[in-house]
């Protein structure tokens, strides 16, 4: 075998011997890959259950949550996904996202309102605001949020859906008052959303 020849059969036997590790490389991860999607995404429903039941009183509902879903046109036009809470087979109560506008960005909650229209309760679950003015949206700072339990379009009147800087029923946060007026109008537009589309969400049709 000459000296050329010679080069030619390392080249190739580093060559194939990169391949092979390259495959089992990505067999070893592809392999890990599938190991843990089981355990993230039964993370995820652990986190989206602990987060719906948040907005339920305690013992409201005995049913699974996440395996009674509808779907309704939300304000977007894009399919809304709303869970359907039970006591004893009986529906009691809606869940659904719903977003606003703060000072920093959008505000995303999650709220629940009951077959009568009224909220059960209404949580942030994501927001950009500045901490120590417009955080107080969170429960775990303040009980601001929990002003709106037992609300409804009519409770109080239409005009009355507002900060009190507007004329509303709701405190604003020294110098922060576009964060909550933002929550007040998302809350609001659920409590719209529920009102369209009540036939839906508390029929066993649906």
């Amino acid at each position: 075998m000459s000296a050329l020849d010679a080069i030619r059969a390392r080249l190739l036997w580093q060559a194939g011997s990169l391949a092979v590790v390259a495959a089992v490389a990505t067999a070893a991860l592809l392999g890990a890959s599938h190991a843990t999607q089981a355990d993230i995404e039964a993370a995820a429903a652990r986190d989206l259950a602990e987060s719906l039941a948040q907005v339920l009183p305690t013992g409201f509902a005995n049913n699974d949550l996440l395996k009674d879903v509808v779907t309704v046109p939300g304000a977007d036009g894009k399919p809304l996904t709303v869970w359907r809470a039970r006591k004893d087979g009986k529906i009691v109560g809606v869940i659904y996202r719903v977003s606003g506008t703060g000072y920093a960005g959008a505000i995303r909650l999650v709220m629940a309102v009951d077959p009568d229209g009224r909220v059960l309760g209404v949580r942030v679950v994501e927001h950009h605001e500045t901490p120590g003015l417009g955080d107080k949206i969170e429960r775990s700072r303040t009980d601001w949020i929990e002003g709106f339990n037992g609300h409804s379009l009519g409770d109080p009147g239409v005009d009355r859906w507002a900060v009190k800087k507007d004329g509303g029923i709701y405190d604003q946060f020294t110098g922060a008052t576009i964060t909550p007026r933002g929550v007040v109008k998302a809350v609001r537009s659920g409590l719209e959303l529920f009102a369209h589309e009540r036939g839906h969400l508390i029929s066993d049709e649906g």
